[in-house]
């Protein structure tokens, strides 16, 4: 039986995955999110998201403003999801912000976007839109505060969420030998600078992360 450890903490069906799996896991919070106030500027043709802290930031301030539409540009699936269940329109997905930018370069120059970002943001984007003299602005929207925990064990397996959480995880704690599962190729890039024992979800789902962790020490018994 494999020893598993999440850094995020689950929900009740994804913990029953593991559990129905026979794994043992361990699960804590690598991060923690703090919601930032800020105004909303509706002179923006769309609003961007590159996560769903993004759009839970965008959500508790969007009161203060008068917006009767808006249209969204969004990376992932998980954040497509949240952004339609409140009403909001998807004009553009993509796997990750660098996909998103190549996307807004091709077939929307002359628009403007308001993107809502936190403290610990990729270059990516903004990296394209400077490029090509695209109108948008930042909203400093949240910010990720590490949450450092040292574990005197080591894992078989350590399931990844984001960088930040791979950068809180390694402060504190060593991969060795662990295998570690990411929910995808930019958490995996961070995790790479630590281990090669790398296995990627196949969908950007924390769902998928546990079936892939599961697949692999069930393989391994």
């Amino acid at each position: 039986m494999a020893s598993i450890l999440s850094t995020k903490i689950l929900s009740a069906s994804q913990r029953e995955l593991l559990l129905n799996a026979n794994q043992n896991f361990v699960e804590y919070n690598a991060i923690h999110i703090e919601f930032l106030p800020f105004e909303i500027d509706e002179n923006f043709d769309y609003y961007v998201f590159t996560s769903q802290n993004g759009v839970n930031a965008f959500l508790k301030n969007k009161g203060k403003s008068n917006l009767t539409e808006e249209k969204a540009f969004c990376v992932g699936e998980k954040t497509k999801s949240l952004l339609e269940q409140n009403d909001l329109k998807v004009v553009e997905i993509a796997k990750n912000s660098l996909e998103l930018g190549q996307n807004i370069e091709k077939k929307y120059q002359k628009s403007s976007f308001l993107i809502f970002s936190g403290n610990l943001r990729r270059q990516e984007l903004f990296d394209m839109l400077i490029k090509n003299n695209i109108r948008y602005k930042e909203v400093h929207s949240y910010n990720t505060h590490l949450n450092y925990k040292e574990y005197s064990r080591v894992f078989d397996g350590v399931l990844f969420f984001s960088p930040s959480g791979v950068q809180s995880f390694v402060e504190e704690n060593q991969l060795n030998n662990s295998w570690a599962f990411c929910i995808g190729e930019t958490t995996a890039v961070e995790v790479k600078k630590y281990t090669n024992q790398v296995i990627i979800a196949n969908k950007p789902t924390i769902e998928n992360v546990l079936v892939q962790a599961i697949k692999h020490f069930r393989s391994n018994d």
